[in-house]
């Protein structure tokens, strides 16, 4: 249950707000003064604040900052009556989330709000990494966490550790659904700017024209459709950190505004002269093959070495065999909790499709598996009726080709290879072997989607003209049936 509070002195308000709010778990708290908004903030949990800039007792700035005492990380979105209000923009100046302009839109509010809720969460939940300790009496006693003991994630926590309390610029890589996210808030939890502001950008979600605005804001005018100023997210993150996802699906115009304000801490918003300063640290996630896409000058060369500062690295869940059951029940008990299911075991037929299953979609996909298959439970042990019906006939598909996860490394072409070579006194054995372990890998997947590209692209985690540039080189030829140059060559 998340509580949100409206201060307004217009009744109409917070029954509009009640109203929007009326079939979700968001419990709305109103209050026709400052004082009396104050008041329930102290009595309440409250996770957002929708204010007024007018109030009878309090002016709208001094209000806000006595909510930001009382907490420093709580979202408030402000309301003001006119298009332009400098209350308003001078606390979104100081860190408030965004404002409203009356007369309300019940959409707006249900989006803004929501946002904010989601931002509230992943500022406020900590994220723990192995070998930390939680304070049981602390505020906030839900956490994330960043679970595996593979080196590979061993890896991972000591990077963390390294590079959090280094006000450095971080690039986390890794397929879509290993946990960059994850990553990046244990890195803001575990600075020394963990009590500043921490604000997330999907770069790859916001459209071209509308994410140079989201960034860095905006005077009215300066476009059509800008009636208002806008503060952008890098302003509103001065002294804290911003988190940008997706960054290889950045605009080259905008990756040389993100340059030079990683360069001079400084930038313009768009249509406006004045140079305004930020002390942000940034934390940048791909999925992309941004080495590739500096080749092909999709990505700035600069930039990426900017961005490059320090790289933490992901391994996909596939990387992750041995986690896979500490995962399973790490989530299966989570889930458990949150949808209110006795969870007490998995079957052993369950557990060894959840073990034998590939898993394309990585943690995210695990956690959308384990959460549909606990709603669709009727007892306390998940069986195999309860996983979705993709998951086991992928898992029979694997089968009825004579592989399982755990086995296929010991089949796959390029370990003959290896050895082979190995007696041979290779050299130069590492360009050769990661050729053949491409070629097979994209053949597969090709075969697999009958040649479509879009979709092999989507489940490689690459771009689209990557993958044709890769199959050239590869000698991988799409046709009817996906084959391999020299697999052809050698057929009859």
């Amino acid at each position: 249950m998340a509580n949100l509070l409206v201060i307004d002195d217009d009744p109409a308000v917070p029954l509009l707000v009640r109203r929007t709010f009326q079939d979700s778990e968001v419990q709305v708290y109103s209050a026709g003064t400052a004082a009396a908004g104050l008041a329930e903030l102290a009595n309440n949990d409250i996770d957002v604040v929708v204010l007024d800039v007018l109030l009878p007792d309090l002016s709208g700035l001094e209000t806000f900052d006595r909510v930001r005492q009382h907490d420093p990380k709580i979202p408030v979105i402000m309301i003001t009556a006119g298009t332009t209000s400098d209350t308003a923009i001078e606390a979104m100046k100081r860190g408030a989330y965004e404002y409203l302009v009356k007369p309300l839109d019940l959409a707006q509010v249900r989006e803004l709000v929501d946002r904010a809720l989601e931002l509230r969460r992943m500022i406020n939940q900590p994220v723990a990494i192995p070998g930390d300790t939680i304070d049981a009496g602390a505020q906030t006693p839900q956490v994330d966490q960043l679970v595996g003991r593979c080196q590979a994630m061993q890896e991972v926590y000591k990077a963390v550790g390294r590079v959090a309390s280094q006000d450095v610029t971080v690039l986390v890589r890794g397929e879509s659904g290993t946990g960059k996210e994850l990553v990046a808030r244990a890195i803001y939890h575990h600075s020394h700017r963990a009590k500043g502001p921490f604000l997330a950008v999907n770069c790859a979600a916001i459209p071209e024209q509308l994410l140079e605005s989201e960034l860095f804001g905006h005077e009215r005018g300066s476009f059509t459709g800008a009636d208002r100023q806008r503060i952008g997210k890098f302003e509103q993150s001065n002294g804290g950190t911003l988190f940008l996802d997706e960054i290889g699906d950045m605009a080259p115009l905008l990756q040389s505004k993100i340059l030079r304000l990683l360069q001079e801490h400084r930038f313009e918003r768009v249509g406006g002269n004045e140079t305004i300063h930020a002390d942000v640290r940034v934390i940048a996630a791909t999925n992309r093959d941004l080495e590739h896409m500096v080749e092909n000058g999709a990505f700035r060369e600069d930039l990426f070495y900017r961005l490059n500062g320090y790289t933490i690295k992901l391994p996909p869940l596939r990387e992750r065999r041995d986690d896979l059951p500490m995962l399973i029940e790490h989530f299966l008990g989570r889930f458990g909790r949150e949808l209110h299911k006795d969870v007490r075991g998995v079957s052993n037929e369950a557990t060894e499709l959840l073990l034998s299953y590939t898993w394309p979609g990585n943690i995210r996909e695990m956690q959308n598996v384990l959460r549909q298959a606990i709603l669709q439970m009727t007892g306390p042990v998940l069986v195999p009726e309860f996983l979705p019906e993709y998951v086991r006939e992928a898992v029979v598909r694997l089968r009825s080709q004579g592989a399982t996860p755990a086995t296929e490394g010991e089949r796959l072409p390029w370990a003959g290879l290896i050895d082979e070579r190995l007696r041979e006194g290779a050299v130069g054995l590492y360009d050769e072997v990661l050729a053949s372990m491409e070629r097979d890998l994209f053949t597969r997947v090709l075969r697999h989607t009958g040649g479509n590209q879009i979709q092999a692209a989507r489940i490689l985690g690459i771009a689209r003209g990557t993958l044709r540039a890769k199959t050239r080189a590869l000698g991988i030829r799409l046709e009817n049936v996906v084959v391999a140059e020299e697999d052809a060559d050698g057929a009859d």
